[in-house]
């Protein structure tokens, strides 16, 4: 019982309408409607405040030949300064932008201050009109009334703070008039009755009607600015909450934080389970960010698998990496899609105003430079921006502007690293691998350029080229000889790739069985639903499949039964180590013996010594490649290559 009194004086006094048998809302919707209440209320108050003060000075010049002089020169004193004081107050708080939600303490001080000053004007006819002259009495009865209707017009959308403030004066009058027993007097009390009924009246459904106008204009405002889908605030929501942080910066010094963050696996969820699914995990995760901030904060959705969060009012950084942390932590349990638990992650990146920005550009900007640095340091990861992220990230860009018009520019170019074949001692193929050549940069490490061509889609044009750039000089080579080729993860996106296969090989005029497609594990642990079935597609179209550097990922064997490889290559960290290491010699000879029971092939990458290739002769390897074998080596000295009668490693040895 007294848990539940508890609440409905906290509702009360919080200007909650559905006390008075108003329309129901929600806190967030209550909150909204409460910072246009203030706002209103903070347009009325310098106006009302000055002629408070007006009305004190008044008050004072009119008693002053009564007896209570000095007592109402220090109540006028008293509330002219209390009144200029909440009027500037008032003042100032309005020229800081419009807030888009007020919490109830925030409506507990005003209801406060409303009690405050009608309980000092209560004290007039109580104090001062029994001692007065009969035209200080007139100028008292006439505060009094014009006190009442200005306090019911300017509080006209709050009832409880209208009651606050007319309360104690109708009280002050009633006490006044129960003073004497003049028949008059007695009129007066009951026009005061009645002129606060309809006062009162008028309120309450001026607050009603205006409440509904709200509501109706929020939810109107709310499916311009709310994502169908998860129903958090959109771009355009996030955008305006953003300018108007700037704009509380600008005029009051209130700093704040922008946290960006993105879904590590919704790519793999949309690709394995369908575009209904990915909703499915949209609206999940929306749901677990909702529950992590506060009332007066939200997660927008501003992209496809990107939630932004503004943190208003911040006061040190560690208040903004504890929400990131709560990002993170939602993603502790799995999500149930389809029947199926997936494990989701994230990281955040945060940008701090003002200092990392004052415009929504360089905010964002910053932010999302921050969530770059987060993701490539793994999920869970939660980074502020810094300064040196900035020149990595003009660096990159740079990067990626050269990166575009290289083809058109012939800087990008093949080298071909030869494969040798064991039992019939000969060369069997080459992998195709692409460089760069800037002209200001010099060569390129693939290293730099192929995550950025990733990340911005130009892997595809890229990848397209290096299909048709390789099949053509396979075409020129004999026809026991392959080429194969490294598809990047990003490549199995995008199905086109099957039709980009088919017409290169198709121009070239060579079977598919001579070309050769590099995967590595990596790309199947995060790609595996999509991976397959283009994987199948090529399989069909008789091109053949390899997994590349095969042990240093978590699932080989899962892999190995799952999808029809042709061929594994043993990672080079294995061979470099394995006429050293025992396990390492374990694990080489374990592979090669697990790939010919399962009828695969098996390449032994980076072999650099003579020894090293007499062994992998030994655990009957079939194909060996390294610097041992051959460099890598432009396509106009492949033939040449061919045509010696042996391997320069075969003679070596």
């Amino acid at each position: 019982m007294r848990s539940y009194l508890g609440s409905y004086f906290t509702r009360l006094f919080a200007g909650d309408l559905a006390v008075f048998g108003g329309p129901s809302t929600d806190e967030v919707l209550a909150g909204h409607i409460r910072a246009e209440q203030i706002c209103l209320v903070l347009g009325y108050s310098l106006g009302i405040m000055l002629a408070n003060a007006c009305n004190a000075m008044v008050l004072a010049i009119a008693l002053w030949h009564s007896p209570d002089r000095n007592m109402a020169l220090i109540w006028a004193a008293a509330v002219a300064s209390g009144a200029m004081f909440f009027g500037w107050q008032a003042h100032s708080s309005r020229r800081i932008a419009k807030p888009q939600f007020v919490s109830r303490r925030a409506m507990h001080r005003l209801v406060r201050n409303a009690l405050i000053l009608g309980t000092a004007w209560g004290i007039v006819p109580v104090a001062f009109f029994a001692d007065a002259s009969n035209g200080a009495q007139l100028v008292i009865t006439c505060l009094c009334a014009g006190m009442l209707a200005g306090g019911a017009f300017a509080f006209a959308t709050i009832p409880v703070a209208a009651i606050a403030f007319t309360a104690p004066i109708f009280l002050g009058t009633a006490i006044c008039l129960g003073r004497n027993g003049d028949f008059v007097y007695l009129l007066v009390a009951i026009l005061v009755v009645v002129y606060g009924s309809v006062l009162l009246r008028g309120v309450f459904v001026n607050s009603f009607a205006f409440t509904r106008r709200i509501i109706a204009q929020l939810e109107a405002e709310r499916t311009v600015r709310q994502d169908p889908l998860t129903h958090l605030p959109n771009r355009i929501a996030f955008n305006e909450t953003l300018e108007r942080a700037l704009r509380r910066l600008a005029h009051s010094g209130e700093e704040f934080a922008v946290l960006l963050l993105d879904l590590d696996r919704f790519k793999e969820v949309n690709d394995r389970f369908g575009h209904p699914a990915g909703d499915e995990f949209l609206v999940q995760v929306a749901a677990r960010l909702r529950r992590c901030t506060r009332a007066a904060e939200h997660v927008a959705r501003i992209g496809g698998d990107e939630f932004a969060l503004i943190m208003a009012n911040l006061t040190r950084p560690e208040d903004a990496f504890e929400i990131g942390e709560r990002f993170v932590a939602a993603f502790a349990d799995p999500f149930l899609i389809e029947g199926c638990e997936i494990v989701g992650a994230t990281g955040v990146g945060i940008a701090l105003a003002p200092r990392d920005g004052n415009t929504p550009h360089d905010l964002l900007k910053h932010a999302d430079i921050a969530l770059y640095r987060a993701k490539k340091s793994g999920p869970g990861t939660i980074c502020f921006f810094e300064a040196s992220d900035d020149k990595s990230a003009r660096d990159r860009r740079a990067l990626q502007r050269d990166l575009e018009g290289a083809i058109e520019r012939n800087e990008l170019f093949l080298v071909y690293q030869p494969f040798l074949g064991l039992r019939a001692n000969r060369i069997t193929g080459f992998e195709a691998l692409l460089r760069w050549q800037h002209p200001v940069r010099g060569l390129v490490p693939p290293s730099e350029f192929i995550p950025v061509a990733e990340e911005t889609g130009l892997i595809h044009q890229i990848g397209e080229w290096v299909v048709h750039r390789a099949c053509s000089a396979l075409s020129n080579w004999p026809d026991n000889i392959r080429v194969a080729v490294n598809f990047s993860a990003a490549q199995f996106r995008n199905t086109g790739i099957l039709q980009t296969t088919v017409q290169a090989l198709a121009q070239a005029g060579v079977s598919p069985s001579r070309l050769e497609i590099e995967i590595t594990e990596s790309m199947l642990i995060s790609k595996y639903g999509s991976a397959s079935s283009i994987l199948n597609s090529l399989l069909q179209l008789g091109v053949t499949v390899a997994l590349d550097d095969f042990g240093t990922g978590f699932s080989s064997l899962t892999y190995l039964r799952k999808l029809p490889l042709s061929r594994i290559k043993i990672d080079q960290s294995f061979i470099r180590d394995m006429l050293e290491q025992p396990d390492c010699a374990a694990i080489v000879k374990s592979v090669i013996g697990l790939a010919q029971d399962l009828r695969i092939g098996v390449v032994a990458e980076g072999v650099e010594t003579a020894d090293q290739l007499e062994y992998l002769r030994q655990t009957d390897c079939d194909e060996v490649q390294g610097y041992l074998i051959g460099r890598p080596m432009a396509a106009d000295q492949i033939l040449a290559l061919l045509n010696e009668k042996k391997p320069r490693s075969t003679q070596a040895a």
